[in-house]
Order: structure tokens, then sequence, then C-alpha cells
């Protein structure tokens, strides 16, 4: 007789669920990702107002997470999947992040100061990074569900 334990099923109901609804929505028109965004930013607290009460102003060019549907396939980790997940990477500028330390290893760089082989290797600057990832969820060709942890950025900063 076969068993099976609710607990351990649940998961994978759930995401099929958001699977599901997710495509359903798509040949709608509709926003299941972005609604799906907006109640995770109210849950961590994110999407605040400024003192004024209004959004607090981005540069186009500021250090932030980006998001781009891709094929399970393109991200070259080896999984059979054609199918789609949303993969969230960082981009932009951390030129205002820019410590005392970059301002001197910057000088030293252009005046000569570092051995030219030395100098290749260093970067002046800091880099826009996730500090938080979060895991992606997919179904593969075998219909098997994986998950791959750490595999999304959750949040970028500046580091380094």
């Amino acid at each position: 007789e076969l068993e099976w334990e609710p607990a351990a099923v649940w998961p994978v109901w759930e995401r099929s669920r958001a699977t599901l609804w997710a495509c359903l929505e798509a040949r709608r028109g509709g926003s299941f990702l972005k609604k799906k965004e907006k109640e995770g930013e109210r849950e961590r607290g994110g999407g605040g107002k400024g003192k004024n009460g209004r959004q607090p102003k981005q540069s186009s060019r500021d250090c932030r997470v980006e998001k781009r549907e891709m094929r399970v396939r393109d991200l070259g980790l080896g999984f059979d999947s054609d199918e789609i997940v949303l993969f969230k990477f960082c981009v932009g500028s951390c030129q205002s992040s820019r410590t005392n330390y970059d301002l001197a290893l910057k000088a030293l760089l252009e005046n000569g100061s570092l051995p030219r082989r030395t100098a290749r290797k260093v970067s002046s600057h800091p880099c826009c990074r996730p500090d938080r990832y979060e895991p992606v969820s997919f179904m593969d060709a075998q219909t098997t569900w994986r998950t791959i942890q750490s595999l999304s950025a959750a949040s970028c900063m500046c580091m380094g």
C-alpha cells in the first residue's frame, strides 16, 4: 500500500500551483509575478516611503536588482528544462559608495606608485554584487522538481 505524507507533498503542490497560476495569468495578459513581488515587498517591509511621504529617489545607475525571465537551460548549469524562471541579478554603479581607500588606491594607480603587474589585478572601486540570494525551483524534463540554492539575487549592495 502506498503511503504519502501531506507535509512532504505540500511544497510541491504550492510550487506547481504558483507555476500554473503564472501560466494562466500570462495567457490572460495578467501580472501574477508583479503581484507576488509586491506581496513580498510588503512582507519584507520594502517599498517604504521617505520622510516626505515619497519614494526615495534612486538613480538609474545606482546598484540595484534587475529581473529577467529566462529558460532554465540557458542558465548554463546543466539542467534539462525549458521551464521559464525569474532570474534576478545585480546591475549598476557604486561610484557614490567609494571610500577613502578607493580614492587613495585610484590615485596610486593613476600616478604609477604601484607596480604595473599589481595594478592590473587591483580594482579601485566597489562592485555591485548580491548580498543575499534566493533559491529557484523548476520542473525538469523528467518532471522532477529541482531547487537550485543561492541562484538568484534577493538584494544587492556595493562591495569591495
